[in-house]
């Protein structure tokens, strides 16, 4: 089978950036390159965020959970657990966006998975510091603090007391202070 490119990704794994490239697949088969290092890898999804991926005659057991923000997760192994920002074009728009805007949006806070809303204990306008509760979800029968990681202004809450939430939905902004 001739190599043929089909995908490029730059991940951010806690500082590292790595170039990952897919160069084949053929089923669950895959050739990539990892900074130009090749791996044949079998990868299958076994679940709605587990995947089992052979190298070399061994079994890995992977989960990708989404995180707070877009293109942001954070993959569990058996042993280890690592932050990943998945870098693309649409990515790099947005951050050099925000770059040119001087960064205005300094704190949205997404959903991590689908749930409902609990609790809502701020309003548009709001002044808001560093860890100060802002929001509580409902998401698999526990309630979840959401907090501000920045100290702002609520500028928007696009959801409701009792709305039921997607994942990575937009639950408050906080805009920096003028």
């Amino acid at each position: 089978m001739p190599l043929r490119h089909t995908m490029e990704l730059e991940l951010n794994i806690e500082g590292r950036k790595a170039l990952v490239k897919e160069i084949s697949r053929d089923g669950s088969q895959l050739m990539i390159s990892v900074d130009d290092e090749l791996f044949n890898v079998d990868i299958v999804k076994v679940g709605p965020a587990e995947y089992s991926v052979l190298y070399k005659g061994r079994s890995y057991n992977i989960e990708v959970v989404p995180g707070s923000e877009p293109k942001h997760y954070t993959v569990n192994t058996f042993y280890f657990t690592h932050d990943i920002e998945v870098v693309d074009a649409e990515s790099r728009y947005i951050r050099s966006r925000n770059d040119a805007a001087g960064g205005h949006i300094s704190n949205i806070i997404r959903s991590p998975m689908p749930g409902k809303i609990v609790k809502i204990l701020v309003a548009v306008g709001d002044a808001v510091e560093v860890g100060q509760t802002v929001i509580i979800v409902s998401a698999m029968k526990m309630e979840s603090e959401f907090k501000a990681s920045k100290a702002g202004i609520v500028s928007e809450i696009p959801v409701a007391e009792g709305d039921t939430v997607d994942g990575n939905q937009v639950l408050v902004v906080i805009e920096d202070e003028e």
